[in-house]
Parts: structure tokens; sequence; C-alpha cells
């Protein structure tokens, strides 16, 4: 017999397997040794009273022999199989070439970066000597802007798709089991390039295949039908079916797009910076403590505001994380973070942005907001001075409009200039931003500060761009074949919802056929 409860517990209690037994049997009132084992099925953390506890959701084995479900796939040989050209070795696109090789066809990935080794020379120049190699950096590459986003598989895509079965994959191919039962889970950018890696060998070793170093410059449609693409200004590769899985800031695409007439659209995103404080502080209110415990891990918030007609929110709040440079072209700031497995730096940042919508910037151009972007970006560049130093201000200084005379330490490695954000940033975001801040503060004691230090910008939370596409057969609506997919189409936004739109994608063309 199998039941599931609930039990909550302290957080030196969570290790203890006696007590958690213990526990158990008192909750279903019988006696310990009925109970032959459990399983953990979710676990979260509940920070609202004084007192922390943990929330576990268990499936107890009685009276029956404690054998936890195993989670595996069969990846046929598909090397002989019908192509699916898949553009982009994100998590959109890797998770596309799985169930592409679940469902019986042979994946051909499409990469414009670099492997991850060869890729960890160029994040290296970038953070040592501000250096953007344009085809190999925090957001191209193998595993896409997913590599080093370090992680964060908190979703609430849950109609779209099976969320298990994206976690399971990442279990199967090095994750922590714990990433399953989490509440909120994370891998950590530590981790992942191994995980990538072993999910790029499951694909060839299915027969599938991954080129690098290769750039989509055409796509080849002839007669409202996808034929192919175009490598690199000369190659050609031809299938019948596209997914395109190019991630949120190739740009290159939505301008190759525009050029031939395939319908693309301009979308809202969100526009702000990235606020990073001592982690000790983010502790201290969410943990109603002076003093972290050993047993709980280092803590997390998720702030919003709404300032008059838009919404201010936090985004991709990374504990124990470092603030790290996702630019993807020269002379532009982009700034993103993220956290180790051990989430253990002494910083927690996140950003903190402003809705911007499609009455901010006028016009029929499908690209308007994503040229609006652009320049902010390059005006963050040029107030930082170059080599990929950020402009920043401290907190209450910016919003009392003062500039700082000097920054606090932080994690940014190229270096951050003490600049007035407002001269970058649109007066509605300076206005939203400046009005929300105090507002958090109330919500999480210490938030507002000076010690905590604003880093511009936070430009890609979304893509500014949708391709758009049928709700059911997944495919453009002009050209048959195409499969716009995840980010970079406008249809997710972290990597599971990603994944799982890629999964989505292959299904669909296993539909179609």
């Amino acid at each position: 017999m199998q039941k599931d409860i609930e039990i909550t517990m302290l957080p030196h209690e969570v290790e203890q397997t006696e007590l958690i037994n213990q526990k158990l049997a008192q909750a279903l009132k019988l006696p310990e040794a009925r109970i032959n084992g459990y399983e953990i099925l979710k676990r979260s953390i509940d920070a609202r009273s004084r007192k922390v506890i943990f929330r576990l959701q268990i499936r107890v084995f009685v009276d029956e022999e404690a054998i936890p479900e195993v989670y595996t796939i069969n990846y046929p040989n598909v090397s002989a199989a019908k192509p699916v050209i898949i553009i982009g070795a994100g998590p959109a696109g890797l998770f596309a070439a799985l169930q592409c090789i679940e469902n019986g066809l042979k994946p051909i990935i499409i990469e414009r970066g670099k492997d991850v080794k060869q890729r960890r020379r160029d994040l290296a120049a970038i953070n040592k000597q501000g250096l953007v190699n344009t085809e190999s950096n925090y957001c191209y590459g193998e595993g896409g802007a997913g590599t080093y986003s370090d992680g964060k598989l908190y979703t609430r895509s849950n109609k779209r798709g099976d969320i298990n079965k994206v976690l399971q994959v990442f279990v199967n191919h090095g994750a922590e089991p714990d990433i399953a039962i989490d509440a909120r889970p994370h891998i950590g950018t530590n981790k992942l390039p191994h995980i990538i890696t072993s999910i790029k060998d499951t694909i060839l070793n299915a027969g599938g295949e991954v080129m690098f170093d290769s750039q989509m410059t055409d796509i080849l449609v002839e007669f409202g039908k996808v034929k192919g693409i175009e490598i690199n200004f000369e190659e050609k590769l031809f299938a019948d079916e596209v997914i395109l899985a190019t991630g949120h800031s190739a740009r290159d695409i939505y301008e190759l797009l525009n050029r031939k007439n395939i319908l693309i659209e301009a979308k809202p995103f969100a526009l702000g910076v990235r606020i990073e404080h001592p982690q000790e502080i983010i502790d201290a209110a969410q943990y109603h403590c002076d003093i972290r415990s050993e047993f709980l891990p280092p803590a997390y918030y998720s702030l919003v505001e709404q300032v008059g007609s838009r919404g201010v929110f936090s985004f991709c709040m990374c504990p124990g994380g470092i603030i790290a440079p996702c630019a993807t072209g020269e002379n532009e700031i982009v700034i993103n973070g993220w956290s180790p497995s051990k989430r253990n730096n002494p910083y927690a940042n996140s950003g903190t942005v402003v809705q911007v919508t499609m009455d901010d910037v006028q016009g029929y151009d499908p690209l308007r907001m994503l040229h609006f972007q652009s320049e902010i970006e390059k005006m963050a560049f040029e107030a930082g001075g170059g080599n990929l130093v950020a402009p920043a201000q401290r907190m209450v200084d910016f919003v009392n409009n003062k500039l700082s005379i000097d920054l606090p330490k932080n994690s940014y490695l190229p270096g951050t200039k003490s600049s007035m954000l407002d001269n970058i940033l649109p007066n509605f975001v300076s206005d939203s931003l400046r009005a929300a801040l105090p507002l958090f503060g109330k919500k999480i004691k210490g938030y507002y500060t000076n010690e905590a230090i604003l880093v511009g910008v936070e430009s890609r939370t979304s893509s500014p761009v949708r391709i758009p596409r049928d709700k059911e057969t997944y495919q453009h609506p002009q050209v048959k074949g195409l499969y716009p997919c995840a980010e970079g189409a406008g249809y997710a936004g972290g990597i599971v919802s990603a994944a799982i739109d890629g999964i989505n994608c292959a299904n669909a063309i296993l539909s179609a056929s």
C-alpha cells in the first residue's frame, strides 16, 4: 500500500531518515515497523513565520517493498531516418533533438557558437579583457544561454507539457536528483556544462548530428514551403522541417526573416537593471535571523509592484550569485546573473525591470522594439567607458537622483563605473523603478539601502520580437515546415519552458508527417 502525505521538518531535521520515519508513522497512526520506506515527491521551504520549516510531500510504502519509480527513455538509432534541422543548441534545440530521436526522426543541430570546452576561453576574454566574440559568448554556443544561466528550473508552464520529463532528462544526464523534488530546482552554472555535453553525447550516440561554428545565413523557401538552410554563406543543407530555436539574442535571424518578407511581429518586453545586495541582508530578512542556519540555502526573493499602469518586478533572482556580462555584439552592455550549485558567493542579485509596452515605441516596423532595446544597450556601453565596464549607482542614490561618490564591492568582473542611470534608461523606466524600490524595502527588511548596487542594463528579459506560428500545428503561417520555437520566437521564458516548447515542436512535426 502506498500513501501520499505531507509532513513538516525543521531545517536540521530534513536529512534525518529515522526521524522522518517516526513522523510518518505518527502521521499515519501506524507502527513504525509497517513503513518499509518512503520517497520524497516535493520539498519546499516555508519562511512565512519566524520559525522556518521544510514542507515535505512524501510517498510512504506501507507493508510493501519500497521501489521508487526509475525514469528511463529509449533512444533508438536514427542515423538513417528522415532529417529535421534544428537551429540552435540551447535547451529548446537540445530537447527538440531528443524528442525527434524518440519519435524516430534524425535531428541535425546547427549551432553558430562553439562547444562547451572551447567556449570557456571566449568567456574568460569577456570577463578579464572586456572582449566579445560575437559568435561565442554567454548566449551563443553549446547549451545556449542556458549553459551559463545557472540552471534555474522553476517554471509555471504546467499546462504546456511534462515538466517532470524535462527534470528527469537532466537527472539522467548528471544533474542532482534533488532537482526533481525541490520546489525551486536549480542545477548550478558549474555543473551545467557537463550535463549539456552529456545530452549532446546522447544525441550523437543515437545517430543525430551537431554542427558547431555553423551560422544559419539563409533559409531556403520555395512556394511557401521550407526546403533547407544555408550555413556560413556557402554550404546548403536540405530538409522538409526546420525548428528555429535561436534564442532571444540572435538579432540577425529576425533581420533575415524580415528581409525575406517572412512575417515577424514587434513584441513587448521588460527593461531595467540588475540589483545586487550582500546575501546576508536577504538571508536576515527572509529567514528572520541574524545569521543564516547552515541547514538553510541562501535566501531568494520575488518582488512585484504596480506603479501606475506599469508592472515592476524582480526577474531571475540569483542567491549567492554573480552578475555576468552577456553582450553578443560590440559596443553594448547586457547583463544577467547566475549562481554556482552551492550558491556560495557573498552576493544576491536579481534583475529588476519595468514593462515596456507597444505604446512606448511608436511605428510599424516589426523590429522597432529590438532597435529600442539595442539603443539602450549602446548608451550603457558609452556610459561605462568601454571594455564592458557597466554603469552603476547605489540604490538610495538612484532614488534620490544623486550620483554615487563611490560604489560598493560587487560581483561584476569587468568592473562598474558610477553613473547617472537616468541618462541611460527611458524616463518611464527610471520613474517606475524610483517609485517601486522604496516599496520593495517595505516588503523585505533592509532591501532599500545604499549597500545595494544597481547595474545597467538588464535588457534581454525576453525577445522583443515574436515569430508567429499556428497554435495547433506550431508552423509559421506563411512557411510550411518552419517551426518557430521557444524564447527566440516569443513562446518561452526559461530553461524548462524552452525545453518543453522544443519537445512540443518535435511532436508537432511527427503529427504532421
